[in-house]
């Protein structure tokens, strides 16, 4: 088999690739100064369209039960779907729109916190656009990144997608009472994970019936 290795694009669009980037590390950076000086935990959710991210939040905050000491920023690139679920549980949900741009940034994490009233609040967590590419490449100033990915999505997402996986934390294994259906194993996955990160917490779950999530809290240093 021969294989063709992509040897990047022109200078021109590196140097352009770089001060984004660079910019985006710096914003950052002052969003976490931001929530250092309020005392909050941020957390950024990453993870495909349909992993369950929305659900797992949702799970996370039932099992914490701390109302609107809990803000979400949901981030989407047209509905409010995930925001109106989240909003159920209690905590404040603000919607950020990002349009055709397939990740949040810094900058919007920074005016989405400028708009929210988060005094009181005592774990942000922002739950990012579906997508295992460029979510990893764009900090937002989290003080911890979850991966959520589930087995309906095959058994080789975790190899296909490394650098987004190397990123995280904590990474979840949603789904799992899917497996048999979907012929897929979960330990293998785990081994994947523990080739790409291993020394972050792999986490079996079921974000509906509530399977793993009291680890998921412990794992992120939340409190019940």
């Amino acid at each position: 088999m021969k294989i063709i290795k992509s040897k990047g694009p022109e200078i021109f669009d590196i140097e352009l690739e770089k001060d984004i980037l660079a910019k985006n590390r710096n914003l950052a950076k002052e969003n976490k100064k931001r929530f250092d000086r309020s005392n909050i935990l941020a957390i950024d959710i990453m993870g495909s369209i349909g992993s369950g991210k929305t659900s797992l939040i949702k799970a996370i905050l039932k099992r914490l039960e701390m109302g609107k000491k809990v803000a979400v920023i949901a981030g989407d690139l047209t509905t409010t779907i995930d925001a109106e679920r989240i909003e159920t549980e209690g905590a404040h949900v603000l919607q950020v729109n990002t349009g055709k741009e397939c990740h949040l940034d810094a900058n919007l994490i920074r005016q989405a916190i400028d708009r929210m009233k988060l005094d009181g609040v005592k774990v942000l967590f922002i739950e990012n656009v579906g997508n295992l590419i460029c979510p990893g490449e764009f900090p937002l100033g989290a003080h911890k990144r979850l991966v959520v990915t589930s087995v309906t999505e095959g058994p080789y997402t975790l190899m296909k997608h490394p650098f987004i996986f190397k990123e995280a934390d904590v990474i979840v294994l949603n789904k799992i009472d899917l497996a048999k259906a979907m012929k897929v194993n979960p330990s293998q996955l785990e081994r994947d994970a523990k080739k790409i990160n291993p020394h972050v917490p792999f986490i079996k779950t079921n974000a509906l019936s509530g399977v793993g999530i009291s680890k998921i809290i412990n794992a992120l240093g939340l409190k019940t």
